[in-house]
């Protein structure tokens, strides 16, 4: 039976689209959510420390994001290069507007060169340096690539960055994980709770919207991912003793998840570096997390998807119909949620 992507589709004020993070971090909103019952609850963030418990692992994508946006030359007509990921030797971008660009054609963004080598959604281009001489270039002189909903652009990197981004590659911060500041994250380990960092590096996957009708005719981009052998390792334990998996983000699910559903349910113990591209729609078997912290999400996105798929998807509009109602503040900037 297919599902209709209407179903995902709640309706949101404009006025509720967050700006800014608040400040603190981890003073915004946490409302609560229990997939079992459907009954909600409300802290502020900072107060999640009493929902995680000893021995729980709390699984956080480390990926950093880098300045994405470029703005170059195509025959002289101005483009915006907006730069996706490496693979084999050539990067995947998004050009604007891409009617000036045709295959052939060299793209000059001051002195770097490349030559567009395909196109179709996503254009793939042959540069003229290497992939961290790219991404070195784009840190200078690029732009942060931050979300269309956001009116101002962060004066700095790090306001789009959570405080443990460790791996350069992302073009959309994981933004789950703006909550956390470094003495919350302190205050969690004090507890007896584990704290374990995979990567996923954010890019199209993530953000492109569902333009068909139903879920099943979405094409899902691949994101690369990796998980470090003694992760893995640890994620089984944790496991194996019936402690719970706590993901904090939405792209700490598709690691996860992504990963043991291509190894028989579980994460290899030599660990996993490779492409993920699951598309995690209701009726998914979740093999490993036990709970998830996550953000407010655009309606009819893959990823209020996903979190519906997790707690129920009349549990979740339900909830967000609720935020609405309480004011809370939506998408990257936003306040959070904690499905348990």
């Amino acid at each position: 039976m297919s599902n209709s992507i209407d179903l995902f589709d709640y309706n949101l004020p404009q006025e509720l689209i967050a700006q800014y993070s608040a400040h603190p971090r981890d003073h915004s909103r946490l409302m609560i959510l229990d997939r079992e019952t459907g009954s909600l609850g409300e802290k502020r963030f900072d107060q999640i420390i009493d929902e995680i418990k000893e021995g729980d692992l709390l699984v956080m994508n480390n990926t950093k994001v880098f300045r994405a946006r470029l703005r170059g030359l195509v025959r002289s007509k101005e483009i915006e290069v907006f730069l996706l990921r490496p693979r084999d030797g050539l990067w995947d971008v998004l050009i604007r507007p891409g009617r000036h660009v045709n295959v052939g054609d060299t793209i000059e963004i001051e002195v770097l060169k490349g030559v567009v080598v395909g196109k179709s959604d996503v254009a793939s281009v042959r540069f003229d340096k290497s992939d961290q001489e790219i991404i070195d270039f784009a840190n200078q002189h690029g732009e942060i690539p931050i979300p269309p909903y956001v009116d101002q652009v962060p004066e700095s990197l790090d306001q789009y960055q959570t405080v443990y981004a460790q791996e350069t590659g992302s073009v959309a911060a994981p933004t789950a994980g703006f909550h956390f500041t470094e003495e919350l994250l302190k205050k969690i380990r004090a507890n007896g709770v584990e704290i374990e960092y995979v990567t996923l590096h954010v890019g199209i996957g993530t953000f492109r919207p569902v333009k068909t009708d139903t879920l099943e005719e979405h094409k899902m981009h691949a994101e690369y991912v990796t998980i470090a052998p003694g992760v893995a390792q640890r994620i089984n334990v944790a496991k194996k003793d019936g402690h719970r998996v706590i993901a904090v983000g939405t792209t700490t699910v598709r690691t996860l998840e992504g990963v043991a559903a291509a190894h028989g349910g579980s994460i290899p113990e030599a660990g996993f570096s490779g492409d993920v591209n699951l598309f995690i729609t209701p009726g998914f078997d979740f093999k490993i997390i036990d709970a998830l912290i996550t953000n407010f999400h655009l309606p009819k996105s893959t990823l209020l998807v996903l979190v519906s798929s997790f707690a129920g998807r009349e549990y979740v509009l339900s909830a967000y119909r609720q935020a609405v109602e309480q004011k809370y503040r939506f998408f990257s900037f936003g306040d959070a949620m904690f499905i348990k």
